[in-house]
């Protein structure tokens, strides 16, 4: 805030600069008024005006306050929030949401202890604010206990609702309102928290037999399903892992896992949705093929259970396998083989920051026996173990390199697939930071193999990591600079990029159950008989189940307190001038990858942010 003024003119002119928040219904249509309040006195209240502009989504006005006299130091902003003309209350989010009609005071920025507050109105404030925190999250704690006591179904799906009601964010309000709907479903196969899923299907499956008349009240009578298969807009996805792993009894009660395979068609409009479902690996009578023309609540059943089965490998291999440990992995082969003044290490240690740290606490709190997986996740700790396995035997290098895994799925040409494309510039603008480092340090193929540091670290990532498995396609030697380049930016993405894009949406993706549910009570339908709602909420976790998943669900979405984002290195571990520029280089890079972000995503419903690069971390920290 500026102040302007002189002895010759008795009014003073404040500046204060208004900043709505990007995303999803972050702007007003309400009447927003501002004081300032300092030593000396308030200022008038100030509306301001261009009620969509000045408050609208992204928008950043600066609004002239004229007082009849100096105000002194400024102690406080207040805002004040109040229904405009006919029109509904809504939302808004400055520097934090504010909800309904209330007037909110915010303090400038300096960082103050208790003592520094002099002033009564700062120190008013000071306490009145911890007063409201503690009201806030005493009643979130009470809520958490209610529903943590209560092993019973959710009476309602309104209900659900309730768990977190003071942390719901555009987002998850999106997903309470369409995670019924076949095009958010089929969306989030493509920009959810698990977008590495689904792949082209250019043949039915033998043990999917899915039939044009099955489909064709879905396709619409102006093509077909060959010719979509030909045309490449047929989508499967295929939860063959999860066949016949064990589950753990909640609430002293046995729950079920299926291994469904669902089919998708993108539009020429760029919506996927889905044609058909089949809960198991093997059809006949009792696996029928589930589709949208099918009883609606039988539906809903269906894409419940490929929800669930999401959650699953979404949990246990695309989030703790390939970030979490492969992390670890990476973490501890660069301590033990490389020496702190190797270029590599200096390179690759600031994206293992509080790697190690953080899965002791998963495998002390989360994956432990009696831990999270046993009290909450139909898998528990040992069915945890099984899906790992399987993950880990199933895991290529291929699916740890971006563009090599676009190509291996045939999900180039699919529409609207912000995953892909923000994902790729990451992967280049990572590969290209890279690339100057490693020709700073090593001239040709002949150093890299020269290396005996260098490939005694990539030996201990193969053996310890991927167990020496061939088939993996993980190198166990590198012998030349291009493959050294691969190598290096497939660990930064792994463990910055790639643990963003299945971490960061986790809980609004989920803070609505049903539309990720951690256990199913009820086995799979093996009939196409009606469903009611009633044996929809018998099926899907009950209170307590819910409140426990969603309060880890809730810490995970919170990013460190000393959060470093992607190329953006406090510590300095090169001195030398070329790593320094090249660093500047990746940073700048990044940048235009955001202002790109940010042009798309004004044009978006539900704006994609998973890989927005300043909310990326360095390192897998959480």
């Amino acid at each position: 805030m500026d102040q302007n003024g002189s002895s010759q003119n008795p009014t003073v002119i404040y500046m204060a600069e208004v900043t709505t928040g990007q995303g999803l219904s972050t702007g007003t249509s309400d009447l927003i008024s501002i004081t300032l309040v300092g030593t000396n006195g308030e200022s008038p209240r100030r509306f301001l005006d261009q009620i969509w502009m000045t408050c609208s989504l992204g928008s950043m006005a600066e609004v002239d306050i004229p007082c009849d006299r100096d105000l002194g130091p400024i102690l406080l902003i207040r805002l004040q929030k109040e229904p405009y003309s006919c029109f509904p209350e809504s939302s808004w989010y400055c520097s934090k949401w504010i909800e309904g009609y209330c007037t909110v005071s915010f303090r400038e920025g300096t960082a103050h202890k208790p003592s520094d507050d002099t002033h009564p109105l700062q120190q008013r404030h000071r306490q009145e604010e911890l007063q409201l925190q503690q009201r806030t999250y005493g009643l979130f704690e009470a809520k958490m206990k209610g529903f943590l006591d209560r092993p019973y179904s959710w009476e309602k799906l309104e209900d659900i609702r309730k768990i977190f009601w003071f942390q719901h964010n555009p987002v998850s309000e999106y997903v309470f309102k369409h995670w019924k709907d076949d095009a958010f479903f089929g969306y989030q196969f493509l920009n959810g928290i698990h977008p590495m899923k689904i792949q082209k299907c250019t043949s039915i499956p033998e043990n999917f037999p899915v039939t044009q008349e099955m489909v064709a009240g879905t396709l619409g009578q102006t093509t077909t399903l060959q010719e979509e298969l030909e045309k490449g807009t047929i989508y499967l996805v295929d939860y063959k892992v999860l066949e016949n792993v064990p589950t753990t009894l909640l609430n002293n009660q046995k729950q079920y896992i299926a291994a469904p395979i669902c089919l998708l068609h993108q539009k020429p409009n760029g919506e996927i949705l889905p044609l058909a479902i089949q809960l198991s690996q093997h059809p006949g009578p009792q696996s029928p093929i589930f589709l949208p023309t099918d009883d609606e609540w039988l539906w809903i059943l269906a894409k419940t259970w490929v929800r669930n089965a999401d959650f699953h490998t979404h949990e246990d291999i695309a989030h703790l396998l390939r970030s979490h440990m492969l992390s670890e992995v990476f973490a501890m082969a660069t301590l033990r083989t490389l020496p702190m003044c190797h270029p590599l290490y200096k390179l690759l240690i600031p994206h293992m920051r509080y790697s190690i740290y953080v899965d002791v606490l998963a495998r002390s709190l989360l994956i432990s026996r009696g831990g999270t997986y046993d009290q909450a996740i139909a898998t528990g700790h040992q069915g945890l173990a099984v899906v790992l396995q399987r993950g880990l035997a199933e895991m290529t290098y291929t699916q740890l390199c971006l563009p090599d895994d676009i190509e291996a799925r045939g999900v180039g040409c699919l529409l609207q697939y912000y995953y892909r494309d923000d994902g790729l510039k990451i992967w280049e603008a990572i590969r290209s930071f890279v690339s100057g480092i490693v020709g700073l340090y090593y001239k040709g193929d002949s150093e890299v193999q020269g290396d005996g540091e260098l490939q005694s670290w990539v030996a201990e990532i193969f053996a310890k990591g991927f167990l020496s498995r061939e088939t993996s396609g993980v190198p166990s030697t590198l012998h030349s600079v291009p493959e050294l380049i691969k190598y290096l930016t497939m660990i930064v993405f792994s463990c910055s990029a790639h643990h963003s894009a299945v971490n960061a949406g986790q809980f609004e993706m989920g803070a609505f159950m049903p539309n990720l549910p951690s256990s199913m009570r009820k086995p799979p339908p093996q009939a196409k008989t009606p469903v009611t709602l009633q044996e929809f909420l018998d099926t899907i976790p009950e209170m307590n189940v819910t409140s426990e998943v969603l309060s880890v669900l809730w810490v995970l979405r919170n990013e460190s307190l000393d959060m470093k984002p992607l190329g953006y290195y406090d510590e300095e571990h090169f001195v030398e001038e070329g790593p320094k520029r090249l660093i500047c280089a990746f940073q700048e890079h990044l940048k235009n990858i955001t202002l790109a972000i940010d042009k798309r995503n004004e044009t978006l419903t539900l704006p994609y942010t998973y890989l927005y690069p300043p909310n990326i971390e360095n390192s897998t920290t959480i």
